[in-house]
């Protein structure tokens, strides 16, 4: 590995961190129920969200073992911010990986670097790694075993530069010695390892099978034609994962997440609701929206669209390994429009660094023709200039005074209002209202309140309670017009809750228009809101 290459590496990898220690914690609602489960494992009650009750609420069980683990080994509870190291971490090792692998489809040390600090910059990333969010840990597996299989398994002969096949001379197409050179050969430890890694990530996201997919099938192919399938890629792979199936269908019934399918029965969901949004995230690539307009978000739709296209077809002429990883973005696209679940943000991240990757090759690929005379640094202008306006775009989301949480730089998405209330509504629970742990409340958003209340958690969307499910889908009568989820009011009479906490808009049109929930139940707090509703509410079953 040459000096310079190392020391682009390090200024990557660097910025990539103080990206992440800038914002400080924004935690999401979501990585408080992992973060709950890691709680419980540490103090010694078992893999659980409610004492007693083994369900896989969590859609991340390694994520949950891993900030437990974290626990274990500082002696401290402080979830967030190890989500904010290990996403670091995680963040550092996806760019540089995806720095080397630009570097080789591009041929080109300093172009390579426009994807990689697009990444380490992008709002879609930062939000999620300061949000204690799995995602980038996701990306991360992802990354790794693309990178694994591309550089390091078969190492490809140093592609000849432009310069080299027209004259025979040195290279004087890359940007410098070494550019697009091969890593040592790893043979079946490599393979072994793609194998390792593909378990891991779909440990840590079960929805990591979209790109494990296609780089497996990819491997079955080149397998047949050299004579030689990758066993022991899929060997791997089934010994890291097989025993957690077990152990799962064991402990918890079930193999898969509850809360997969608890979010699909009761939320609302519009027709192609998952379609438009993929569609308005890859077009907002860069968040150009935020710097040009609509237009700006048309243009940078188009390109997006028009070079992922060429990308894959420069991919499978010149690195036909890269192209499971650039066919993914288009997967993953037509997997979540079909099955059109309600997309939390964080859905959309996982495919955004193959996207930012297929941008740039394909743009290289259309302007290949042009670098072959003696335009060639009009070509590198073309690319350096995209990349420049695709940095400023970005960097355009983010506020250096956010109107909530820390006033400290942070991306204008890492929003996280809602999770500061709810954390309020848990510390008064506990502090206030004195909630032990056989106090029973329920919520439709349950991470931080069951998180700082320490309470049992009558789970309204069946997330941890999958008996609960039976409730779905609701009467949309009884859902605001506003909303896209109501709570039941069978499912609060039935349970019977000692209080239940909820925004406003949950229960406008149900539970607040009916005489017995308002003789059974009185509203004892409210934090006023412009979000699901008027407030964030507080009822207390009456004789309690």
């Amino acid at each position: 590995m040459n000096r310079r290459l190392i020391v682009i590496l390090t200024l990557l990898t660097s910025l990539t961190l103080i990206a992440r220690a800038l914002p400080d914690a924004r935690t999401i609602d979501d990585a408080f129920i992992t973060f709950r489960y890691s709680l419980n494992l540490l103090d010694g009650n078992g893999f659980v969200y409610n004492l007693g009750t083994q369900t896989l609420g969590t859609t991340t069980p390694l994520w949950a073992l891993l900030m437990a683990l974290a626990g274990g080994i500082t002696g401290g509870r402080d979830f967030p911010h190890y989500a904010i190291a290990l996403s670091a971490l995680a963040d550092a090792g996806s760019v540089a990986i995806l720095y080397l692998l630009a570097r080789r489809l591009l041929k080109n040390d300093w172009l390579a670097i426009f994807p990689a600090v697009l990444w380490a910059i992008a709002p879609m990333s930062v939000t999620f790694a300061v949000g204690g969010m799995e995602t980038s840990l996701t990306i991360f597996w992802m990354l790794a075993a693309t990178g694994v299989y591309v550089l390091v398994v078969t190492p490809h002969p140093p592609t000849p530069s432009l310069t080299q096949a027209g004259r025979g001379g040195e290279n004087q197409h890359t940007a410098g010695a070494g550019a697009g050179a091969p890593l040592p050969k790893g043979g079946v430890r490599a393979e072994i390892l793609i194998g390792i890694i593909a378990a891991l990530g779909v440990l840590t996201r079960v929805d990591s099978v979209i790109w494990i997919a296609p780089l497996f099938i990819y491997q079955f192919i080149e397998g047949v034609r050299r004579r030689r399938l990758p066993l022991a890629t899929w060997v791997a792979f089934a010994a890291v994962l097989l025993p957690v199936v077990l152990f799962s269908m064991a402990y918890f019934g079930s193999p898969l997440p509850n809360s997969v399918t608890a979010k699909r029965f009761a939320y609302r969901v519009e027709p192609m609701g998952a379609f438009a949004g993929m569609i308005r995230t890859y077009s907002n690539l860069y968040f150009a929206f935020d710097l040009f307009g609509a237009t700006g978000t048309m243009i940078s739709g188009l390109i997006v669209l028009v070079t992922a296209i060429f990308a894959l077809v420069y991919a499978a002429r010149n690195l036909p390994r890269a192209v499971p990883l650039l066919i993914y973005p288009f997967l993953y696209m037509i997997v979540f429009s079909a099955l059109n679940p309600l997309m939390f943000r964080w859905y959309f991240a996982p495919p955004l660094p193959a996207l930012i990757l297929a941008t740039f090759t394909g743009l290289w690929a259309l302007l290949v023709p042009l670098a072959k005379t003696r335009a060639r640094p009009v070509a590198y202008g073309v690319v350096g200039l995209y990349g420049v306006i695709a940095i400023a775009s970005s960097l355009s989301a983010w506020t250096l005074h956010p109107d909530h949480g820390a006033d400290r730089p942070a991306p204008e998405m890492a929003w996280h209002r809602i999770e500061l209330l709810y954390r309020n509504m848990g510390e008064y629970l506990r502090d206030t209202l004195g909630v032990m742990a056989e106090t029973r409340v329920a919520s439709a958003d349950i991470g931080a309140v069951g998180f700082f209340s320490g309470a049992t958690i009558v789970d309204t969307v069946g997330l941890v309670t999958p008996q609960l499910a039976r409730y779905y889908p609701i009467d949309p009568a009884l859902m605001a017009s506003d909303q896209n989820y109501a709570i039941p009011p069978e499912l609060i009479y039935d349970t019977q809750p000692d209080f239940l906490v909820t925004m406003e808009g949950f229960i406008r049109s149900g539970l607040a228009q009916q005489e017995q929930f308002l003789s059974e139940y009185e509203l004892i707090l409210e934090f006023p809101t412009d979000f699901y509703g008027t407030g964030m509410q507080l009822w207390q079953r009456r004789g309690t």
